[in-house]
């Protein structure tokens, strides 16, 4: 493999650490706080987890160690989506493994979970590891998204496990992934198996933290990633001035990327996806909001402009909501094979008409006819139409564009108005590392062995602080149940970690919210340019505009 000029000097970088876990292995002790208890449903998740619930969280201090001093054989496996960081994740856990005893062994399931059960691995030696220190991707073992939900899979890892002498598991995932690990953290309590698991918080999409876990590792590296090309885009539109660019984003369940990214390139346009289901808004009422900064910067003379659209935000709009419920009964059980067997466009339109509420009609004769046919013809193996797929960027152009022409009839607007259209996902997910994510990854993969030396299962690897430089970042670990709330999932009340939202009363989006109306009609484009690695500190050490405002590091004014 061949090896880039920068890929060598990224190879070299040394990753900082708090400065608690830079005392030395035998220098690091516990300091015990309160029981803890999960974020709702208490009773029920105490039940679930009898075996692991109401553990204290913990903080490393300076101080004797009093681990047990025993050879740990750990497994490590990434899972779900790829997020910048991973690999300093096993790097960080392997240097706190090895400095700890040489004959500790780390062993990489590969792609994801399925290694496990497969009992497919490889182990770690230096010559291995350090092709990967602080670089991208999930390529040193592969990922998947292979779920550990049944007594079945527990049996087959336990066995794996014992075969292989394995103590403790790493699971490196998002709140899916984590919450599994708390689930197999409870069986192999509960069967004495004497192996640990303890979690990584992972995902670019921001929506795994609270008030114990700041930020998920790759949020940093992607939204700067993403916000580069924005800012990219913005500047190409300021110089051409012909074009309305909608950027979709990633982003399903939480707004966070689309704030972030809003937050550092100040675009004329940010839907949050919480703000629609907050207000209720309507495809209508979205499509009103951005023709109003179209036709105010045409007045102008700038009929350019970017708009980022969050990636799942039409199922924020109550309407859209319906519409996709009504679908998927509407193509239940043999009426998809009778919808199917329809030669024509035309005659699947009279099927759908006749199969909608008036309501929900109305809603889908305003999409343009590939967002139609997309809900349609893109569905899953349950026969559910795929949000996700929906290109949602495009509907909301065309959307624009027919509010425009309408207004233009009445001759309130006479600007000019041509779309572009972007998706940034894959982008931001194996990018080099920003300075930031390289020092939290590491930094969550040595305390994470910190974790199984002392004992700990069920937890979750815990940095926080970050706001302030490494030095003063703070290690320990919390209870994975602790986050842990009952909802309901495919008929069946589900355990599951809390997915957290954008607030609409917090900090990043008050400040968002009081200078969007301005961004709106102005030309205020912002251009963050490429990810710095080697320079300044506050140049190449900067957190997320979204973690400066939520520690008070960034005011209204800024």
């Amino acid at each position: 493999m061949k090896i880039t000029p920068l890929q060598q000097a990224r190879l070299q970088y040394q990753p900082k650490l708090p400065g608690m876990l830079r005392n030395g292995i035998k220098q690091i002790s516990v300091l015990e706080g309160e029981a803890t208890c999960s974020v709702a449903d208490q009773a029920k998740i105490k039940e679930l987890f009898p075996n692991t619930y109401g553990k204290k969280e913990i903080t490393f201090v300076k101080g004797e160690n009093t681990s047990e001093a025993k050879k740990q054989v750990v497994g490590v496996i990434l899972s779900g989506g790829q997020a910048p960081g991973g690999h300093n994740v096993v790097c960080g856990l392997y240097d706190a493994l090895k400095a700890t005893n040489k004959e500790n062994v780390l062993l990489g399931f590969k792609g994801g979970p399925s290694g496990l059960l497969n009992d497919d691995y490889l182990e770690f030696d230096d010559e291995y590891i350090d092709q990967f220190r602080n670089t991208g991707g999930f390529d040193i073992i592969g990922s998947g998204r292979t779920k550990l939900e049944t007594e079945q899979q527990f049996e087959v890892a336990a066995q794996v496990c014992k075969k292989h002498g394995v103590t403790a598991i790493v699971i490196i995932g998002g709140d899916d992934s984590n919450t599994n690990a708390a689930v197999l953290a409870e069986y192999f309590a509960a069967k004495n198996t004497g192996v640990q698991v303890i979690g990584c918080p992972k995902t670019i999409d921001g929506d795994l933290k609270n008030d114990d876990i700041e930020c998920s590792f790759g949020f940093d590296t992607a939204t700067k990633t993403y916000s580069e090309l924005i800012g990219n885009i913005e500047r190409d539109a300021n110089s051409a001035k012909k074009y309305w660019h909608f950027i979709k984003v990633m982003g399903r369940s939480a707004s966070h990327v689309a704030l972030e990214c809003a937050l550092q390139t100040q675009p004329n346009i940010c839907l949050v996806s919480e703000e629609v289901a907050e207000k209720k808004m309507s495809l209508s009422s979205i499509a009103n909001y951005i023709a109003d900064s179209v036709c105010a910067r045409a007045e102008r003379g700038l009929n350019f402009g970017v708009a980022i659209i969050p990636e799942g935000v039409v199922e924020f709009v109550p309407e859209f909501k319906t519409l996709i419920s009504e679908i998927n009964e509407l193509l239940a059980g043999s009426k998809a094979d009778e919808f199917n067997k329809l030669d024509s466009w035309t005659e699947k339109y009279s099927f759908i008409e006749n199969g909608l509420s008036k309501a929900s009609m109305d809603v889908f004769a305003l999409l343009p006819q590939s967002i139609q046919q997309q809900l349609f013809f893109e569905r899953d193996p349950h026969g559910n139409v795929q949000v996700s797929l929906i290109e949602s960027e495009k509907l909301f152009s065309a959307l624009v564009k027919n509010e425009l022409d309408k207004r233009k009839e009445a001759g309130t607007y006479k600007g000019k108005f041509t779309a572009q259209h972007h998706f940034f996902g894959y982008e931001g997910r194996c990018a080099f590392p920003s300075n930031f994510d390289a020092d939290y990854c590491y930094s969550l993969g040595y305390n994470a062995f910190m974790l199984i030396q002392y004992g700990y299962t069920g937890y979750l690897s815990k940095v926080s602080n970050l706001s302030q430089p490494a030095q003063q970042w703070v290690a320990g670990g919390m209870p994975i149940t602790k986050m842990m709330n009952i909802e309901r999932r495919h008929g069946e009340d589900k355990p599951v970690i809390r997915k957290a939202l954008v607030e609409l009363d917090g900090a990043p989006f008050k400040y968002f919210q009081a200078h969007r109306d301005i961004w709106a009609v102005e030309t205020a484009f912002t251009y963050p340019g490429a990810i710095q690695y080697y320079g300044p500190t506050e140049v190449c050490d900067l957190t997320t505009r979204t973690l400066a405002l939520e520690k008070g590091k960034m005011t209204m004014q800024d």
